[in-house]
């Protein structure tokens, strides 16, 4: 299994799928899952993305199969970002794609906005950029009163649309959630409470695609069309009839969204 060194207290895992033609030279897409999830989590967009482009999915730190830090660790942004930016190093990427989604959106906005000469383009899926709303806090303490596995259940009724996506694929998806340690739950929710990125946002540069369900819990329509006004050129796209996380109740519309997106620029 593929892990970079990025510094010392980080080994970072990730995967690399490339399912293009052998004689061409793709570019590269890199995926950013949100937070207390892992790479898994993209399982319906490479095959689609890695046909035309080469896909580096990460675990973030603390995540999936990345290195843990103890409790007491000082979570930032700025950090995750740098994390970001260390794995392109390691893999000798000098300008990437990259499709982030919700913390992950995050993360990945403020790195375009902080390195413009590293980013192609941004795909943001279902990301906020000010952390204002009471759930951040909120699940921190759901977690620590209930547990992991009990707080990542209760959250897929803001998450994924029953309507579009089966029984056993919730079970999953909170099952996955379930394994981030408490601690890490904890600490990171708490680390995002009171952050505004909206100056940032004016600062990115790269072609920007913003996706969105119609609707969603702390994620209106007006939230969006925000962010959309806040990235100079950017480009929202809204999924009619649509609840939650889009990316994961509707992969293959999303992918093939940004394949036409990236051809267009």
């Amino acid at each position: 299994m593929p892990f970079a060194r990025i510094s010392d207290d980080l080994d970072m895992y990730y995967e690399v799928d490339d399912f293009t033609d052998p004689w061409t030279k793709p570019e590269t897409i890199v995926l950013h899952h949100g937070n207390c999830k892992s790479t898994r989590f993209w399982y319906r967009w490479v095959p689609i993305l890695a046909r035309h482009y080469t896909v580096v999915r990460l675990d973030a730190r603390g995540l999936g199969r990345s290195t843990v830090p103890p409790p007491g660790y000082q979570w930032s942004l700025n950090g995750l970002a740098r994390d970001l930016e260390r794995l392109l190093d390691f893999l000798k990427l000098d300008k990437v794609h990259v499709v982030g989604e919700t913390v992950g959106g995050t993360i990945s906005m403020l790195f375009t906005a902080e390195h413009p000469e590293r980013v192609r383009s941004l795909t943001v899926c279902s990301s906020p950029f000010r952390f204002t709303d009471p759930y951040y806090k909120d699940s921190a303490r759901k977690a620590e009163t209930d547990g992991v596995l009990a707080w990542a259940r209760e959250s897929m009724k803001r998450r994924l649309d029953p309507a579009r996506v089966g029984p056993e694929f919730v079970e999953w998806y909170a099952n996955e959630m379930g394994k981030t340690p408490l601690h890490v739950v904890v600490e990171t929710h708490d680390a995002l409470v009171g952050h505004d990125l909206s100056d940032t946002l004016r600062r990115i540069k790269a072609p920007t695609l913003l996706l969105s369900a119609e609707s969603r819990p702390g994620y209106t329509r007006g939230y969006v069309q925000e962010m959309e006004q806040l990235i100079p050129g950017s480009k929202l796209v809204v999924f009619p009839r649509t609840f939650g996380f889009v990316h994961h109740s509707e992969p293959e519309k999303c992918a093939e969204t940004v394949l036409e997106f990236l051809r267009g620029i």
